[in-house]
């Protein structure tokens, strides 16, 4: 089996203690119970992930500020986007930031985005739709896909169906990997990521990112030995230039990946692509 070093997660999500401390019900709940993944919790400290990371082979992982939720709803969550980026000024040969971003949140949102960006040296944006009920291609997200155009910043978009997060709260599933086909169209010069493999449409992801130059996917949230076959012959031929390797930890350990990764017996050039040149060329790294 290929070990591969130097590969680079896209999606990864802060896990330590005092992070799981301010959600311990949710945590418990989801993490634990839902996704059978309670051996993450208490969670990670930031020593402990980059020891896994050198296990798993991973150089460089890209950490999300993630917003779930409008401000002020019940079961919103919001990492503040100062904790992300202590984080990397810490560790900046081995993190990136992400900006998790509130449609909803209007013109203060796009000020946000913009800080993030300039001042903290954040490589991209991230949002999850269903969190805040609205589609891809609704129409309050294009004032943030014109800035991040203007930033030259992808932004990634969870598609595919969402789980039952709180029973007392199922979230609708509106993010079909279609929608990103209309996004594509109006901004053409934005770079748009469809992260979680838009499963269980994953063909209707597949097409997107082949019509459109400037649509990738991202295949993280689900461990890549449950990866439709459709989607590993994509990124093993046609489609190896538009695919990003990620785990949207702690939902899947890297070491985990990686391990799965190789299985797949991917052609070299095909794993090289998908788990660092295209985040490189995307993201514009140097390494």
């Amino acid at each position: 089996m290929t070990v591969y070093t130097g590969a680079i997660d896209v999606v990864v999500n802060p896990y330590t203690p005092e992070i799981v401390a301010a959600r311990p019900a949710w945590s418990k709940d989801f993490l634990g119970r839902k996704i059978g993944a309670g051996d993450r919790l208490p969670g990670t400290t930031i020593e402990e992930y980059l020891a896994k990371m050198d296990r798993a082979g991973i150089a460089r992982s890209f950490l999300i500020a993630a917003k779930l939720g409008p401000a002020g709803d019940v079961n919103s969550f919001a990492l503040q986007v100062e904790t992300v980026a202590e984080l990397v000024a810490a560790h900046p040969d081995r993190f990136s930031g992400l900006v998790g971003l509130d449609p909803t949140a209007g013109m203060a949102e796009l000020r946000h985005l913009e800080r993030a960006v300039t001042e903290y040296g954040f490589v991209g944006a991230h949002s999850y739709p269903h969190w805040f009920g609205l589609p891809p291609d609704h129409r309050r997200y294009y004032p943030i896909y014109a800035k991040c155009a203007e930033l030259d910043v992808p932004i990634q978009l969870q598609v595919g169906h969402c789980l039952r997060y709180d029973d007392a709260r199922p979230l609708r599933s509106v993010g079909r990997p279609i929608t990103l086909d209309t996004v594509a169209c109006e901004f053409p010069e934005l770079k748009l990521v469809g992260i979680h493999t838009g499963w269980p449409w994953t063909e209707e992801m597949i097409a997107v990112a082949y019509k459109h130059p400037n649509v990738y996917i991202g295949v993280d949230a689900y461990a890549p030995k449950h990866w439709p076959a459709a989607l590993v012959h994509y990124m093993n031929t046609f489609g190896r230039e538009k695919v990003l390797f990620g785990t949207d930890y702690p939902v899947i350990d890297p070491e985990r990946a990686m391990t799965e990764f190789a299985e797949l017996g991917l052609r070299p050039e095909s794993a090289t692509a998908v788990l660092r040149d295209n985040a490189l060329r995307l993201y514009g790294l140097t390494d």
